[in-house]
């Protein structure tokens, strides 16, 4: 039996580990996890009956591998919802799918709703160019806006920072009204700072024009034929929740021999002359031997308990910057909630469709709002009376809200949701709740311009392979973690030298 061992009990490690497990007989895994649960940035938290997630995590993808993975854990949905039936609302289900009424091990399908609250205004996200969008940005700024798109066409920057990416693909004026601000929010830095790498990886084909064709698309065939990522209409979306997947993960992993072991921090991974890595130690004392180690742990934690990684290289890591992410779950009454429906399509209690909002308002701190109800019913205890908020702030460890007490941080997120207009007032909460993750977000500036030196050295391992969001230090969506995660154990069973193919799977 071939040993291997996975650094990190999230998405990426998870998805190695049930891969290697459910597909070949001859290998003995071991998941290491350095918290007392697994699931990382998606794993779900319950309060009080209500389930919040850090972080809503839409399911969707091109990879069919990868949809087929999902959908062998979590059965889709083939009946109505909870809200479906109180509506009398009809979707489009699977044939010969589970009734959400009836089975937990389901995967929801859900509608995409998305807006950004710029200047007291909400506007649909992805953007549109429909007449309400035009109406509310007002004549003369949609002229400056379609002016201001037509000369960055034909003067394009070099694409050299963040900001110059986003304006040749929107124009200035877009620019500055709808990712500025909340970018500016999210990495605590302006654009102008930050790698253009980042807006390949989240934001890939989207621009005005694709914003156009989507339009197009979607008035003469009723869908949108590309299918870019960021312009999905619908998603899949687990029935309690994304950590509810992972849970399901953990559980066939062990049922097949695997071994998942929580509050276990690497601190060595011993190489022996030719720089492979055979033994994983933990600060308990206890050693894993390996043929193989999978990590999925930050490039910054892998740095320091590599032994042979030269000085120069480990500054790099050590360099890296990161984003810390909280998010306080606010449960207020349906009748508090001031957030109304904006289209023909139905809800529960006439309360909003998104299923996120994006604070573009530099006035407030908060990044995001996400309104549980519409990822999932089941996701709130008492569906019919209430809304199930998650507030999402960014920011550094060790800053002013990072250290804030969580009373304090609850009258902000109150105060905020107030101002922009989601709450009647404080005293319209009825439960609140904070959570804390460090290390969140990958970022594009300080030494990760040297990052291309990390990765060549790490490569020199044979027997390391670098997964996930934090394994590879980039801002990716769920799908890609998991890919990564495929891509690995595919080079482990092939004993494929080349590691290009996990650094940059086909999505």
């Amino acid at each position: 039996m071939k040993k291997v061992v996975i650094i990190g009990a999230g998405p990426a490690g998870l998805t190695a580990a049930y891969e290697l497990l459910s597909k070949h007989q001859d290998y003995d895994v071991t998941v290491l996890e350095q918290g007392v649960d697994f699931g990382g940035i998606s794993k779900t938290i319950n309060i009080n009956g209500n389930f919040l997630d850090l972080g809503g995590h839409r399911y969707h993808t091109k990879n069919q591998r990868l949809t087929d993975w999902w959908l062998h854990l979590l059965n889709p949905q083939g009946k109505p919802t909870k809200e479906d039936l109180l509506l009398s609302y009809n979707r489009e289900y699977v044939l010969n799918g589970l009734d959400p009424e009836k089975c937990d091990n389901v995967m929801l399908i859900r509608e995409r709703f998305s807006r950004i609250y710029y200047k007291n205004t909400f506007f649909d996200y992805p953007l549109t160019l429909s007449i309400k969008v035009l109406h509310d940005m007002g004549f003369l700024t949609s002229v400056i806006a379609v002016l201001s798109y037509l000369c960055a066409k034909m003067r394009q920057l070099p694409e050299d920072n963040l900001a110059a990416f986003l304006i040749n693909r929107f124009g200035k004026k877009i620019f500055h009204m709808f990712f500025e601000g909340y970018t500016e929010k999210l990495w605590g830095r302006k654009p102008c700072e930050i790698s253009p790498e980042w807006g390949a990886e989240r934001i890939r084909g989207l621009s005005l024009m694709s914003v156009f064709r989507h339009m197009v698309c979607k008035l003469i065939n009723g869908k949108n034929d590309k299918k870019e990522t960021s312009l999905v209409d619908r998603f899949y979306f687990p029935k309690y929740g994304s950590g509810q997947l992972w849970s399901l993960a953990a559980n066939e992993i062990v049922k097949m021999g695997g071994l998942i072991l929580t509050d276990k921090r690497v601190c060595r991974a011993e190489q022996d002359l030719t720089g492979q890595v055979r033994n994983v130690i933990c600060s308990d004392g206890t050693e894993y031997p390996c043929d193989y180690l999978i990590s999925s742990a930050p490039i910054k934690d892998l740095s320091e308990i590599l032994e042979n990684i030269p000085a120069d290289l480990k500054n790099i890591c050590t360099g890296l910057p990161y984003r810390a992410f909280q998010i306080i779950g606010v449960l207020v009454k349906t009748d508090d909630f001031l957030l109304r429906s904006y289209s023909d399509i139905q809800t529960v209690n006439d309360i909003t469709q998104d299923c996120w909002i994006y604070i573009q308002d530099t006035s407030v701190n908060a990044g995001r709002v996400q309104i549980v109800n519409n990822w999932s019913p089941y996701m709130v205890n008492d569906f019919n009376n209430t809304v199930w908020i998650g507030l999402e702030y960014f920011c550094d460890e060790g800053d002013d809200l990072w250290n804030m007490p969580e009373n304090e941080f609850i009258n902000l997120a109150a105060e905020e949701l107030v101002k922009v207009g989601v709450i009647k007032s404080a005293e319209s909460i009825l439960i609140a709740h904070r959570e804390r993750l460090p290390m969140a977000y990958p970022a594009y500036f300080d030494t990760y311009s040297q990052f291309r030196l990390v990765r060549i050295f790490l490569d020199t391992i044979q027997n390391l392979y670098c997964i996930g969001r934090n394994g590879q230090h980039r801002y990716s969506n769920i799908d890609y973690a998991m890919i990564t995660a495929f891509a690995a154990v595919d080079a482990i069973v092939s004993e494929v030298v080349t590691k290009e193919n996990i650094w940059n799977p086909t999505i």
